[in-house]
């Protein structure tokens, strides 16, 4: 029998539409959120980019603010909308609040042993207690206020001698620098790096937190189709092994010349972060042992230098690109505090304009975009919607703080429209969630709610900024790189101008 070419192609048509409108009533009858239909194998892995918040962005516009996508074998539940995410993160937050764990971080079973991974339960308590109490409290930050000074001079002394030589800054890394060593004298009471000069100790760091970044960033078929967890096809679970093993060597060397220095009982007093874990830990190794610490470690360095960098290069940029913006904030801290001076936190409180332009960085650029994965603990109704147990979810904070029906000009670097405007970054306000909320929320926000605004208007404040040479404002690349960190494709270049 003769088939007709044209009887073919209807007969794909009719069997393509068959299979969509089986999947909506299959949907329908379990109550799923409304979603695109899943190809075979695949689900909707075609739809999805190499930037999964812009491609999640577009895709709400057309399902909703929350909606239903097939990764593979994995159900996957995006929110778009800070009604949603209050529902989600607030109100069912302990339905939600356990990790959907990518495979890259079983890497020396670091899930295990992470605070950011392991389930909600007594040593999820215990080592947030700890970090809450001992590290990131508001009397903790206070009684370290003089470390995180003295850092930010010796940032300006390093921007200084670039100033004199004319030479454009790396401001990614010369941020990093910094942090790096906050942190490490926070934990360690100790310099990681030089922070006065360009060292192969701060790059070899920064290229093992970028990197480590750089894999969990990639699309890893294992998170898509976990019966290939045994294989690492792409090699990322073996390249973070690597990674990994390089940051925990550097922390336990350093852990263990501290327990050889107490051994010795040479006389040297310490009172940083170390000392207390190290105590916590004979006090209580049930709760605390040697690798939480090292993995503690690795978690606060990794996080905290590498999200604390990205949002003060993004500010930076985005003030320089702007001459309006620029001379506002210039003209707020002259007369607040007096050009030249470096911006202590006392004074945020009275740099209105200042704070403004830190929240408006966060809206754009939050470090962050889909805020880490989540999981369904079990069956939970949203919004008539219901989400199936062992579901993952993602909050697309970078779409939230672009909805055009709470910003105005959504899409556009203002921040102005804060001046009257009480939204904060903490939690509470769901149209801003750039560290999370609930019990799962970024435990290092109070440090970098006083870092980012300390650091960027002592830049600021200490010298005159041009791009470098050849460069317009309208020219500057203000394109994102993938990845899981929302960083700046091509790095910023500034050169520091003596007042």
């Amino acid at each position: 029998m003769d088939i007709n070419p044209l009887q073919i192609v209807v007969a794909i048509i009719l069997s393509f539409s068959l299979f969509q409108c089986l999947g909506a009533l299959s949907r329908r009858r379990k109550r799923l959120p409304p979603g695109p239909f899943p190809l075979p194998l695949i689900g909707n892995l075609h739809l999805i980019g190499k930037k999964p918040h812009k491609s999640f962005a577009n895709l709400s516009k057309t399902y909703g603010p929350i909606m239903s996508i097939q990764l593979g074998q994995v159900h996957t539940v995006v929110i778009t909308s800070p009604a949603l995410a209050k529902e989600v993160l607030k109100k069912q937050d302990l339905a939600f609040s356990s990790r959907y764990t990518p495979d890259a971080v079983h890497a020396l079973d670091h899930y295990k042993y992470s605070a950011a991974w392991i389930p909600i339960g007594p040593r999820f308590r215990s080592l947030r207690k700890i970090m809450n109490t001992h590290m990131f409290s508001s009397t903790s930050l206070d009684s370290n206020q003089h470390l995180r000074l003295s850092k930010i001079q010796e940032l300006i002394a390093y921007c200084t001698k670039y100033s004199q030589s004319g030479e454009p800054l790396h401001i990614r890394r010369a941020i990093f620098k910094t942090t790096l060593n906050l942190i490490s004298n926070t934990i360690f009471s100790k310099d990681l790096t030089d922070p006065f000069a360009d060292s192969e100790k701060d790059e070899e760091f920064h290229d093992l937190v970028t990197n480590i970044f750089d894999e969990l960033g990639k699309a890893n078929m294992v998170d898509f189709f976990p019966f290939l967890e045994k294989f690492d096809l792409q090699g990322i679970r073996g390249r973070m092994i690597v990674y990994f093993e390089k940051m925990l060597k550097i922390f336990g060397g350093l852990i263990d010349e501290r327990v050889r220095q107490k051994l010795s009982m040479d006389g040297t007093e310490y009172h940083d972060m170390l000392k207390i874990l190290l105590t916590l830990s004979e006090e209580n190794p049930e709760d605390i042992d040697r690798k939480h610490i090292e993995h503690l470690c690795l978690d606060l360095f990794a996080a905290a230098t590498d999200t604390t960098t990205v949002t003060v290069e993004w500010a930076m940029a985005e003030v320089l690109r702007s001459s309006r913006i620029k001379k506002k904030i210039e003209d707020e801290l002259a007369q607040v505090i007096g050009r030249g001076k470096v911006v202590e936190e006392a004074d945020i409180e009275r740099l209105p304009y200042l704070s403004c332009v830190v929240k408006e960085t966060f809206r754009l650029h939050p470090a962050g975009p889909t805020l880490i994965p989540r999981k369904a603990e079990q069956n939970v109704d949203i919004f008539g919607f219901r989400v199936p147990k062992g579901s993952r979810l993602l909050i697309n904070a970078w779409a939230i703080g672009r909805d055009s029906s709470f910003f105005e000009d959504s899409d556009i670097y203002w921040p102005d429209r804060f001046l009257k405007s009480n939204i904060d970054v903490r939690g509470h306000d769901f149209e801003l969630i750039p560290f999370g909320s609930g019990r799962r929320s970024c435990p290092g926000l109070p440090l970098a709610y006083r870092m980012v605004p300390v650091m960027l208007g002592s830049l600021l404040n200490s010298f005159e900024w041009k791009l470098q040479s050849g460069i317009t404002q309208e020219q500057l690349d203000m394109v994102e790189k993938d990845g899981v960190v929302l960083q700046m494709e091509k790095p910023l270049q500034a050169i520091p101008i003596p007042l």
